[in-house]
């Protein structure tokens, strides 16, 4: 372990999970994007083990959260071990874009793409039938400016240059 603290921004990937039965310890992934490229994002694993830290991210924290993070980098000994982070100080720099009560889109999903971030129903094959357009990806940049609605997950590259290109044109 590294006697100095290190200091990442990430987003959290998904929903924190209790570490322990009584909630006193609490582990979730955060995905570190140093720069627009997908190539470069790092999914590190975290942990907490101050009750009252551990109290506040499992009840105050969604997905798409985008979080500061201190603490003690753990690497592994051996094959078998991972490398996480011993979370000591967290902050949450924003918060994310789309907040929705998760019981009522329980298959929705949030997905980040560099500075992106898409909302879409997870489970969309199984509500085919349905008379909505559940392929439909809508987009938000990540400080939370309506990017558009891709009509399929695999469209969401091109609504993304679209935009980059109206940005580009308009001198922002």
């Amino acid at each position: 372990m590294d006697t100095e603290p290190v200091v990442l921004d990430g987003f959290l990937e998904e929903e924190t999970v209790p570490g322990d039965l009584h909630g006193s310890t609490a582990r979730f992934r955060i995905i570190v994007s140093p720069t627009d490229e997908r190539t470069d994002e790092m999914v590190l694993p975290c942990g907490v083990t101050d009750p009252e830290l551990a109290h506040a991210v499992l009840h105050d924290l969604v997905p798409g959260d985008t979080l500061r993070v201190t603490g003690h980098l753990h690497l592994p000994r051996t094959p078998g071990e991972p490398v996480w982070l011993a979370v000591i100080t967290l902050t949450v720099l924003e918060t994310a874009p789309l907040h929705t009560d998760p019981a009522s889109v329980a298959t929705a999903a949030l997905e980040r793409y560099g500075p992106y971030v898409c909302w879409f129903d997870a489970d969309a094959d199984a509500d085919a039938d349905a008379d909505t357009d559940t392929d439909a990806v809508d987009v938000f940049t990540e400080t939370g400016t309506w990017v558009g609605t891709a009509p399929a997950p695999d469209e969401i590259g091109d609504l993304l240059e679209a935009f980059e290109q109206r940005q580009a044109a308009s001198g922002e």
